[in-house]
C-alpha cells in the first residue's frame, strides 16, 4: 500500500488549496478513505471521510461548510478541497485507509498546510 500526498503549501487567510492523495498497492475502489491532520503539539485529528463510490462523506465540525472530500476511483485519487481556510487549520495533512477491521492504517507521507498573512 501506498500513499502519496501533494497539494500542500502557504495560504493566506480565506484562501483555498486542494490536497491530492494518490494511492496504489491495493483496490482503490473497495476501500473507504479518509484524510487526517496533526497541528504542532496536538494529537492527529480525523478531518474528512468518504465511502468506496463517494456516496457518503463525513465531516469533522471544524471544517464542515469549508472542507470537501472526494475521491475518483478511475484515478485511484482522493481529494480534500480547502476553502475559507482559517490559521487553526495549519497542520500537516495526512491520508489514511485501512484494508481490514481490525487491521493496521496505512499513512502517507503527509503534506504541510500553513494558514498566515
Amino acid at each position: 500500500v501506498q500513499l502519496v500526498e501533494s497539494g500542500g503549501g502557504l495560504v493566506q487567510p480565506g484562501g483555498s488549496l486542494r490536497l491530492s492523495c494518490a494511492a496504489s498497492g491495493f483496490t482503490f475502489s473497495r476501500y473507504r478513505m479518509s484524510w487526517y491532520r496533526q497541528a504542532p503539539g496536538k494529537g492527529r485529528e480525523l478531518v474528512a471521510t468518504i465511502s468506496t463510490a463517494g456516496g457518503s462523506t463525513n465531516y469533522a465540525d471544524s471544517v464542515k461548510g469549508r472542507f470537501t472530500i472526494s475521491r475518483d476511483n478511475a484515478k485511484n485519487t482522493v481529494y480534500l478541497q480547502m476553502n475559507s481556510l482559517k490559521p487553526e487549520d495549519t497542520a500537516v495533512y495526512y491520508c489514511n485507509t485501512r484494508l481490514n477491521v481490525p487491521g493496521p492504517d496505512y499513512w502517507g507521507q503527509g503534506t504541510q498546510v500553513t494558514v498566515s498573512s
